[in-house]
């Protein structure tokens, strides 16, 4: 283990920092051009299943009493095979996810500062070495950057929508382009950006480097509910100040016109930066978390023995250098949506097995788990339709 422990307050900004990091900056555009006037609804929905999953996450957590998450609980119940299954599917889905902050680094990086074209893939591939090598240096180091993030980015964002939300105007909401309309709309628009929501359970695999791990549960839920209502106001200040046509057309940078639109340049700059240090503070949050999981994973011979090799202070240093590789790889070659939806069904899917087993090991309140599950089920069945043109 390396030497510094997760303070709750440095575990909240984990969690904070791996859900908003790229959840608002990068998805909203994609949000509102399937659900219309009712994106706001989709964060809610997608809010409400990981706040089910939360509760699974932190009962199985600890009762397990150990760091592994998903993986740690089917290698408890004897599905072997299946943990192997879910830990190469996670760490594609938070590879996937890191590539996703990358790329909106990138973009709103080289919207601020203009350049050439090639410009939005250095930026990308130069946040995730920089975070990368911040995580080498240990726990300490990368929860101190969390908070301070954490924390500078939500002031930000809170300002902005108190602006866009003081001009209200419901008729700016829609997008002439959305295809989705109501509650089935609302349940598409959260499924397509679920990958907005995973970034609480990062904690279930940081859960021995925190100080006070009883409380993980709660330390998630109250992260997911604070995600829940920046996600809303922000969305629906963002619609107020540009309009829903202006954020599904610049979805990679809808946030920094929002920011023009309210305070000029200054407002630009502010939001940029908020941007910056988000995808940042989520780059930062899903690696150091990844390369435990690959860590727990190879110490039970399910994944290869690179991931499980350690520094003198405990920090798994080659599964991160493997995570960002292969995360700048996808950030230079991959498009944006398919990044997003790729993650959100690798989620998605976790989130139904994770709320399954809470059910069937009667650790969690059994409604709530259910719940949870079929919740996480119904967004994969309306996704894939969505995908495949049906509804």
């Amino acid at each position: 283990m390396s030497g510094s422990k997760l303070s709750t307050n440095a575990a909240f900004a984990m969690a904070v920092g791996g859900m908003i990091g790229g959840g608002i900056f990068a998805t909203m555009g994609v949000v509102i051009s399937v659900a219309g006037k009712w994106a706001w609804a989709s964060f809610l929905i997608g809010g409400l299943i990981a706040l089910a999953t939360a509760h699974s996450y932190g009962c199985l957590t600890r009762q397990l009493d150990k760091a592994g998450g998903a993986f740690a609980y089917l290698r408890d119940l004897g599905h072997d095979k299946v943990a192997r299954v879910v830990a190469w599917a996670l760490m594609l889905g938070y590879t996937l996810t890191v590539s996703v902050y990358g790329y909106t680094f990138g973009a709103y990086l080289a919207h601020a500062v203009g350049g050439p074209g090639w410009l939005p893939q250095a930026a990308a591939i130069a946040s995730i070495a920089i975070l990368a090598g911040v995580n080498l240096m240990g726990a300490g180091e990368s929860s101190m950057v969390e908070i301070v993030v954490v924390w500078g980015k939500l002031a930000i964002l809170v300002v902005l929508a108190a602006i866009g939300l003081s001009q209200w105007d419901a008729g700016q909401l829609v997008a002439s382009e959305s295809t989705g309309s109501g509650i089935s709309g609302a349940i598409i628009g959260a499924a397509t950006v679920f990958m907005a929501y995973e970034g609480f359970q990062l904690l279930a695999y940081d859960y021995d480097e925190m100080e006070d791990g009883k409380a993980i549960g709660k330390v998630m839920s109250v992260a997911i509910l604070v995600t829940i209502a920046v996600y809303i106001v922000v969305v629906l200040g963002t619609a107020m100040l540009v309009g829903g046509d202006a954020i599904v057309e610049r979805q990679e940078i809808a946030l920094a016109e929002a920011g023009r639109a309210a305070a000029g340049t200054a407002g630009l700059i502010a939001v940029t930066i908020a941007a910056v240090f988000s995808t940042a503070s989520a780059i930062n949050a899903t690696i150091f978390a990844t390369a435990r999981l690959g860590r727990e994973a190879a110490d039970e011979e399910e994944m290869p023995a690179i991931f499980g090799k350690t520094d003198s202070e405990g920090v798994p240093y080659a599964g991160i250098l493997v995570i960002a590789i292969a995360a700048s790889a996808m950030a230079f070659f991959g498009a944006l949506d398919q990044l997003v939806q790729g993650a959100s069904f690798v989620f998605l899917a976790v989130f139904a097995t994770v709320n399954f087993i809470a059910y069937i090991r009667n650790v969690a309140h059994r409604g709530v788990a259910i719940a949870g599950c079929l919740g996480a089920l119904a967004a994969i069945v309306l996704l894939a339709l969505h995908l495949a043109g049906i509804v």
